[in-house]
């Protein structure tokens, strides 16, 4: 599934309409008309049976966001309707721009649905121009009831549900004046809200709420999913989102190098040449070499068990074989802990700590793996920065650096200071790490994810896993994923050193860099799934119940 900035949109709206010759009138009545069948749809499920006819959907795909989590689906048509069973009555909140015009359409359509629909407008309609004033004209004609929002006047009471149509992608910043008013009244009805594109107050771009916002129960994103409604906190206030085609054809977003993605089986299979399903197909005359050997470079006295969830979660990824580098001293605390997972002591006279002069030990023994792993429960230690340095610029293998090995990195001037690797690079920083490497606030970093992963990725050269609630994953040609699988059970200790096992395992398989990443966090989000489920309640996943899950 494509995912759009807001300049992207107005792009292709410009391209389909220019470009084609696709009139804007009918790309709003695609719109409008989408909008008003996700309302019957709504209806529908709660019960009133709001338009009869066909109740299943005529293409299209579902994605669930995870165990508990909201749900993005793509869907081609629903049926059409006859009158409702169960009274319903629509307020549908018109703002001045074209988000207004689609609700203006979507007014027209639940009416001939048989379903009551009252168009409220934020401004005087007199105000809407273009393609919306052509709408507002259509509505007149028709006789459609409609007044012009004065704060306190309207009696939410009297309606079913609302249609927020108020402010599209293209609007920035905390709403103001009438709209600010209208949304908190909206808000605080409690009637059920289907958004159109996005639900207003939200940043299409950036998924920030900075002021009064409207929280949906289904937004209906047109034509393509903004990248806004894929990341906190505005996934919470979108509820379900659901893709509809208005007729813009996907050759335009091709050829304008949309590369945004949610990652769905899909995307996977056709983007990445990644099959979820047969990503770790064996073959019959398989043996333990045929599927990679994976370097695990961490642990420490306190921290012995990052590097042991790394190491099941490698082989139980797929990988033929794993190594455990760790100093000398730990050694007798972790034997037979995996008995699968092979142990080599590195370092000299029984150390328990890792040391500078331990990182031509790890490089030796890479010689003779595929990939290396780098930082679980690693610790700091008196020359770090030298060792990491040493593995940075000496592994010509693909190298996956997380924890620690990340926050060496960040104490060390970043990546500025360092050279670019010839071998594929993976980052995987949860947002506080990733605060340390980029030099801002958490908040910062939260405040625009994509952008962020997208800019760092590209600057140098390497894939970034930025970890969290929608995992983005960006490549360094500029290419951004979107993973929508996992849930709040996984926010424990020790699930990212399984997520870190599992990509060196998907690398050493023969997956590039950009691939691996991708499936690996789609695989260990679908496994916190699968066990939450299995244990009825995300509050009690451990790290241990995802690799078991894989």
């Amino acid at each position: 599934m494509r995912i759009v900035s807001r300049e992207q949109m107005r792009a292709l709206d410009k391209a389909a309409i220019e470009g084609l010759g696709i009139p804007a009138l009918v790309l709003m009545e695609n719109a409008g008309r989408a909008i008003a069948e996700e309302v019957i749809a709504f209806c529908r499920k709660r019960g009133s049976s709001a338009a009869a006819g066909n109740d299943e959907p005529a293409g299209g795909w579902t994605a669930a966001g995870g165990y508990g989590s909201p749900v993005i689906r793509a869907q081609r048509r629903l049926g059409g309707g006859d009158a409702a069973v169960r009274p319903e009555r629509w307020l549908i909140l018109a703002g001045k721009g074209n988000n207004g015009g689609d609700g203006i359409v979507c007014a027209r359509h639940l009416r001939a649905a048989g379903i009551e629909a009252d168009l409220l407008y934020a401004d005087e309609p007199q105000r809407l121009s273009g393609e919306a004033a052509v709408q507002h004209g259509i509505a007149e004609r028709l006789n459609l009831p409609f007044e012009v929002y004065e704060p306190g006047r309207t009696d939410f009471t009297s309606y079913t549900g609302i249609v927020d149509a108020l402010l599209g992608t293209g609007s920035s910043g905390a709403p103001r004046g009438r709209y600010a008013a209208l949304i908190g009244e909206a808000a605080g009805s409690g009637l059920p809200v289907v958004a159109a594109d996005i639900p207003s107050g939200i940043d299409s771009d950036s998924g920030e709420v900075p002021g009064a916002c409207i929280r949906a129960d289904v937004t209906v994103a047109l034509g393509y999913l903004k990248a806004g409604l894929t990341q906190y906190p505005a996934a919470g206030y979108a509820g379900e989102v659901v893709v509809r085609d208005i007729g813009i054809p996907d050759e335009l977003a091709e050829q304008a190098g949309g590369d945004a993605f949610l990652l769905t089986e899909s995307v996977l299979r056709s983007r990445l040449g990644a099959d979820p399903a047969g990503a770790r197909h064996r073959q019959p005359d398989a043996h333990k070499g045929s599927y990679g050997h994976v370097l695990l470079a961490g642990g420490s006295m306190a921290m012995t068990g990052a590097c042991l969830l790394a190491g099941r979660a490698a082989l139980r990824g797929g990988c033929g074989l794993a190594t455990w580098a760790l100093p000398e001293g730990t050694l007798p605390y972790v034997l037979g802990a995996v008995p699968e997972l092979m142990l080599a002591p590195v370092g000299q006279g029984g150390d328990r700590h890792w040391s500078a002069p331990a990182a031509a030990d790890v490089l030796r023994l890479l010689q003779t793996r595929d990939v290396l792993a780098a930082g679980p429960g690693l610790g700091r230690f008196a020359g770090d920065t030298d060792w990491l340095r040493a593995l940075w610029e000496g592994a010509d293998k693909p190298l996956v650096l997380d924890a620690d090995a990340l926050n060496i990195l960040a104490a060390a001037d970043g990546l500025h200071a360092w050279p670019r690797r010839d071998a594929p690079t993976i980052l995987t920083p949860h947002p506080g790490e990733m605060a340390r490497l980029a030099g801002m606030p958490t908040a910062e970093v939260q405040r625009d994810r994509l952008g962020l992963a997208r800019r760092f990725a590209a600057e140098h050269g390497v894939t970034l896993v930025l970890k969290g609630a929608r995992t983005v994953v960006a490549a360094a040609d500029g290419r951004v994923f979107v993973n929508a699988t996992g849930n709040p059970g996984m926010a424990t200790g020790g699930t990212g050193d399984v997520l870190t096992g599992l990509i060196a395992s998907l690398l050493a398989q023969g997956h590039d860099d950009v691939a691996a990443a991708c499936l690996g966090v789609y695989l260990h989000g679908a496994a916190g799934d699968k066990a939450a489920a299995a244990r009825g309640s995300a509050a009690s996943l451990l790290a241990g119940d995802l690799i078991d899950a894989l």
